[in-house]
This record gives structure tokens, sequence and C-alpha cells, in this order.
């Protein structure tokens, strides 16, 4: 689209910082590649070592398998003509695309702004890699689910947080007041978002720096473990509570806990507040392929090659999901759930995914062996957009793949 081509672009192809437009569309096709030249961030070291390989066919096989994913057709959910899956890799504006069966690469795609050595903003997905980490540090014993968080961070106070338990917090069934419409200039999102700008404050301003701050002062609405409710302050709590625990940074604790171990073949990066607090709940970028093998992971329960880099015990308390009946709000995946920052199908397959705004997505389906990665820049922030014509085609390619 021509958005920062030349030098200097041109006035109306700028796309700069601190107007922060840069996550509109139709800016956001390039933005999404580009998140560190707008905001700080902190490295997620892949370490020194050589990447583990991610073996795939010989090229005629792999263009062969493209070709026939390519034209699996799908019925959309809802009414709507039969699509192919080409079809919907462009509908929903896909930037990347990796799926991985058995192990191995069988369709990998780049479009957008995205490269093969390329970055690209991973949005809540990063979510399910502070929730991950926390459910690890549950299962050894370093995070207690059942204490309270001011048990663990006196300093919260009294506000709405402080009697919520770890497991409320990893699950999002906190009673906290904080509204996530994107489309609402006054829901409490951009007043988070105002307290995390790592810019100087505009004159006048006297509210909350950092996420750390913000979060002592989050009012309370309804009650805890009641409901689930999608609120991203979770997460950056969780990120909180994990710090303390460990003594490490989220970013830190990444890198020697996944993206060195698991063979990453390049450095993550995630965005840091004013203070040099990473954004939990938000804040990575990474590379296609990087997230299929956190995905092959999941699927793996753990392992990678020989080494058991967590219990087993992780991956399934992620993948039996969190409590059903406290779940709803989102059409297309009824009767799922949450838990540990994953969202749980509770489909034929036992799939369970991480997912992102504009449709980002890691979807591990356990019965297919198959793990899928979708990066994207889809112009509406809500999934519930792309479901429709996301879910049934990841679907039609997994019995494709069983079927092979």
């Amino acid at each position: 689209m021509g958005w920062m081509q030349g030098f200097p672009p041109p006035p109306d192809k700028q796309i700069t910082q601190p107007d922060s437009v840069y996550f509109s569309f139709p800016r956001l096709r390039w933005s999404v590649c580009h998140l560190r030249e707008f905001l700080p961030t902190e490295e997620i070291s892949r370490g020194l070592g050589a990447p583990r390989p991610l073996p795939r066919p010989p090229a005629e096989g792999l263009a062969r398998l493209r070709a026939e994913i390519d034209a699996l057709q799908f019925q959309p959910l809802g009414d709507g003509n039969p699509m192919t899956w080409e079809a919907a890799f462009h509908a929903n504006y896909t930037d990347g695309m990796l799926i991985l069966h058995r192990g191995e690469i069988v369709y990998e795609r780049y479009a957008g702004c995205l490269a093969e050595d390329g970055k690209h903003a991973i949005m809540s997905m990063t979510k399910s890699i502070t929730g991950l980490l926390g459910q690890i540090l549950v299962a050894e014993g370093v995070l207690d689910e059942t204490a309270l968080v001011r048990d663990i961070i006196p300093e919260i106070g009294d506000n709405a947080f402080a009697s919520a338990t770890v497991r409320q917090v990893m699950d999002m069934t906190t009673g906290v007041a904080y509204s996530e419409d994107y489309a609402d200039p006054e829901a409490d999102i951009w007043r988070y978002s105002a307290a995390a700008s790592p810019l100087p404050k505009p004159a006048g301003y006297s509210g909350p720096n950092g996420y750390w701050q913000y979060l002592q002062q989050v009012a309370p609405e309804g009650r805890h473990g009641e409901a689930f409710h999608y609120k991203t302050i979770n997460s950056d709590m969780l990120g909180w509570l994990i710090s303390r625990v460990t003594g490490q940074s989220v970013t830190e604790l990444a890198s020697a806990r996944l993206w060195r171990p698991m063979g990453a073949e390049q450095d993550a990066y995630q965005t840091v507040d004013g203070l040099g607090v990473p954004f939990a709940g938000g804040g990575v970028s990474a590379g296609l392929r990087d997230l299929g093998r956190l995905g092959q992971l999941m699927l793996d329960r753990g392992r990678v090659g020989d080494a058991q880099l967590f219990a087993s015990e992780v991956v399934d308390r992620i993948a039996a999901g969190g409590d059903r009946a406290k779940f709803s709000g989102f059409a297309a995946l009824e009767g799922g759930s949450y838990t540990s920052q994953w969202w749980v199908f509770h489909n034929a397959h036992g799939a369970y995914a991480a997912r992102g705004v504009h449709g980002q997505t890691i979807y591990v389906d356990p019965t297919a062996q198959m793990v899928l990665v979708r990066l994207a820049s889809y112009p509406l922030a809500q999934n519930g957009f792309i479901d429709p014509t996301s879910l049934p085609a990841y679907q039609a390619v997994a019995e494709y793949l069983m079927a092979r």
C-alpha cells in the first residue's frame, strides 16, 4: 500500500508516533511488522545456540501440499456459501500462515508486511505466553494458585485485586472494573494505555504511571470467581505475580524457559511501559516459525526432543480447560472455556488456542497432531468477525491432514 516507502516517504504515507494512529486500519497492515519503531521493547533472547530445525518435505512436495490445502473447501459458520482455504487466507488479511503436522511443516506462506525473517505483533497471544509461564510455576510449586494477590504483592493495598486468588487472575474470573471496547474512546483500555505509555505524559496528566500503578487503583465490579470476563489487566497482574515470586521479568523468564530451550531461530521482543515493565497482556512481536515451535511444544506436552522443558501436567491442565459454566459472551466459541490465559474449545478434537486481536492465532489440535499459526492485520479488532471463516477452515485442514 506504499506505507513508509521512499526516503523520505510522502507525507500521506508516513506512519508516526506519538499521534498514535499506527494501529488504525489500513496503517495497521504495515505497523504490525514494525512495532519496535513506535515503542521501546525488551528482548526475549533466543540465546547463542543453533536453532532447532523444523523438518519439511522437499520443495516440490511442499508446493503440492500448499496447492491441496489452498483448494480445500469448507462451510463458514452461519449463513454463507462454501469457501476455499485460499479465499479465507485473503479475506482475513493474513500476513503469515504456518501449519505443522506431526512436527513437520506442511504449509508456510507470507503476505502483507511479513517476510520469512520478519517479526509480527502477536497482540493478546502474549497473554498465553504469560499464562503458560504462570502454569509452569504453579506446577513447580513456585506460585501458589490458591494464594490471594495481596499475600504476594502487599502494595496492591485494598483495591479490587487484593482479595482475588492467583487462579482467579489466571482464569480471568476476577471482579474488577475495566472495559475493553476498542471502539469506545472512553473505555478503560485507553486510560490503561495512557498510563502505560513510555512517552512523556502530557501537561496536566494526573493518572497512574505504568502498568503496576494502574493495577493498584482498580475498583471492584462484581464478585471474584463468579464469571469469566476478558480483561487484559488480569494478564498484567499475573505478570507482576510471576515477577515477584521468581525475581525475573516475564521477558527473562520467557527466554530462559521457552525461547532458548525450544530452539527458537529469532529473538522476540516485548513492549515496555515508561518504567521498563513488559506488557504481559499484549506486547510481544515474534517470528512465525518460532510461534510454531511454541505451539509444537504445547502439542508435545512440554517436550523438545529428549528434553522435558516442563511437566506434561502443565499442558494437560490447560487443555482440560476452565469452568465452562462461567464462560459466555463469545458466540463462535459457545461451549468453550478459558484457563491460564488460553482459549479452550472443548470440540471433538480437544483443540485449544492462543488468540489475539486482528486475527492472531496459535491453534493446537491434539487429535489431528496439528499446530496452526496465523498472523494477520484484519481491519476490526474482535476475532468474532473472523471466527466464522477461520474456525471451520482450521477444522477442514485438520481433517485433510488426518486423512493423508
